[in-house]
């Protein structure tokens, strides 16, 4: 590794081998850190992204990890963060989502849908945070979804866990300030693959209940999520902002 590239500020993007985790890790990117793209199974979509940021000029690595898994997390930190200079952003993009009625979920289900999408940014915060007070200033952006705020009746784990997140939010501005934001973003329906199929059946109905008439792009919900990990956001702290066309308010 060259000395250019443990110079860089480290970033954390948990997974980020595609959809909205791949955007915010391109973005970031962009912004001048060195990003850690993170993982579970598809190394291949991993080391894509990580391609695309290393031929736009930026730098990036693929590192696979349960984020469900505290340790696995720790492993995942303090790889990132021997590489580039230390860490100072931490991206909680990671999430699992699937459909289940109450009658249908099993407590497996249950359980691993709050390691990944509520657990798994605590973990990773935690993990990190002796790196990120390190830093003169750093940033937590949680990616939450508007299933926190209207609820869900095929899918209360991920909805109950994307709440929670809200809290985490909050609690975590709260303790971690002044140095250390913390913040959410909250996408309604997005065009990823976790939502192809839903849009594709169902889109029509879906935008005409959206005030601007589309979903959004993950480069759109990246944008928002590198300003928030940016210097200039220093006085925006434990908010949630929702990006999603208008559907809720």
């Amino acid at each position: 590794m060259n000395e250019k590239q443990t110079q860089l500020p480290g970033a954390i993007v948990t997974g980020s081998s595609r959809g909205i985790g791949a955007a915010i890790a391109e973005r970031l990117a962009c912004a001048g850190y060195g990003v850690c793209v993170n993982y579970l199974r598809n190394e291949e979509r991993a080391r894509e992204v990580v391609a695309r940021i290393e031929v736009a000029g930026g730098r990036a690595m693929a590192v696979q990890a349960d984020v469900g898994d505290f340790n696995a997390v720790c492993t995942l930190v303090e790889r990132t963060a021997m590489a580039y200079d230390g860490l100072r952003i931490i991206a909680n993009n990671a999430g699992l989502s699937e459909h289940r009625t109450l009658a249908e979920m099993s407590i497996e289900d249950w359980n691993r849908s709050i390691a990944v999408n509520l657990s798994s940014a605590m973990f990773t915060t935690k993990a990190a945070l002796e790196h990120l007070r390190q830093q003169p200033w750093a940033r937590v952006v949680n990616i939450c979804s508007l299933r926190a705020m209207i609820g869900s009746d095929h899918g209360a784990q991920y909805a109950s866990a994307k709440s929670g997140l809200i809290g985490l939010t909050k609690s975590l501005a709260l303790e971690l300030a002044p140095s250390i934001t913390v913040n959410a973003v909250s996408p309604g329906y997005t065009r990823t693959d976790m939502t192809r199929d839903s849009l594709e059946r169902h889109g029509e109905r879906i935008f005409a209940k959206i005030p601007a008439g589309r979903a959004a792009e993950p480069e759109e919900i990246a944008a928002l999520v590198a300003f928030l990990a940016s210097e200039e956001a220093g006085y925006i702290s434990g908010q949630t902002i929702n990006a999603n066309g208008g559907i809720y308010m």
